[in-house]
């Protein structure tokens, strides 16, 4: 009595652990976990890694190259690069994994009303789909800077508002496929509601790959995110940021190089891990797709 018991537990953590290794057989898979994991654990463990504020000016310390005491040089104000960078990973995935979250409730909500619901209602739908996708970021960006002021609120919207057509385009057209499926008319005919047959018999077969094209698109989020950053149109300073950091950069290029490095590869190494990932996660769990 005790085996059967105790032997569910190591068979559902067989399961959880069969993906990784698929992964990590994968060597772009295994380089994309580790670029992610690394960035995560700057950002998480930022404070522990460094002891220098990301904020505090020191005038005298300006434009100074890496060294032991700055491991990646210091900014036009003295401040620490190896610190900012770390805090500015914070952000970055912050508004990255926020953002695309809510974007994907939102998505997955307004794909299941389009598919399922009344062939107007469909059409309604995308329309407001098409016209949400059709403004350029950057217009809609200082639109919404203008009405809302520069601000890491501002910057979520721009990008909920960007990503939210093609993850519920995407939903709505695998609910169309699947409402006619035939275990969900035996459902229709048993008299299960509507709501039920969304949440039971559809939403579990569209879910999925939603989710890997949600992590192949943080890179996205987090280009956004600097890119307004750059603009002056994100986070307010001093709170560090990639963008910004990277603004400084060019704006300094011909007093040293370092700031523009700083902002930049963290930004081409989070990108190269999350795409990695999200494509080795393609393959793993829809092998259709592998190689397109």
């Amino acid at each position: 009595m005790s085996e059967a018991v105790s032997n569910p537990a190591p068979g559902r953590m067989a399961e959880l652990w069969r993906p990784i290794r698929k992964i990590l057989r994968e060597p772009l898979g295994a380089l994309g976990l580790f670029l992610v994991l690394f960035v995560i654990f700057g950002a998480v463990f930022a404070d522990f890694l460094t002891s220098w504020d990301p904020s505090k000016i020191n005038p005298r310390d300006r434009f100074q190259g890496p060294s032991a005491q700055h491991l990646m040089g210091t900014d036009q104000l003295g401040r620490d690069l190896f610190a900012r960078v770390l805090h500015g990973g914070r952000i970055a995935l912050f508004v990255a994994l926020v953002s695309t979250a809510v974007s994907l409730v939102i998505g997955i909500v307004l794909g299941l009303i389009a598919g399922y619901g009344p062939r107007w209602l469909d059409n309604l739908m995308i329309l407001l789909f098409d016209a949400m996708k059709s403004f350029p970021t950057v217009m809609l960006a200082l639109a919404l800077v203008t009405l809302m002021g520069p601000s890491l609120t501002a910057v979520m919207v721009v990008v909920v508002l960007v990503t939210v057509p093609g993850y519920a385009r995407i939903i709505r057209t695998q609910t169309i496929a699947l409402k006619t499926s035939e275990y969900v008319t035996a459902a229709q005919s048993m008299g299960a509601s509507s709501a039920r047959i969304l949440r039971v018999h559809i939403l579990p077969n569209v879910i999925g790959p939603l989710v890997i094209l949600a992590s192949m698109d943080i890179p996205v989020v987090i280009g956004i995110e600097a890119g307004m950053s750059f603009l002056g149109l994100g986070v307010r300073p001093p709170t560090p940021s990639w963008g910004s950091i990277l603004n400084d950069g060019f704006t300094n290029i011909r007093d040293t190089a370092w700031i523009a490095i700083a902002g930049g590869v963290p930004i081409i190494i989070t990108t190269l891990g999350f795409t990695f990932l999200g494509e080795t996660l393609r393959d793993v769990f829809d092998p259709r797709l592998k190689g397109r």
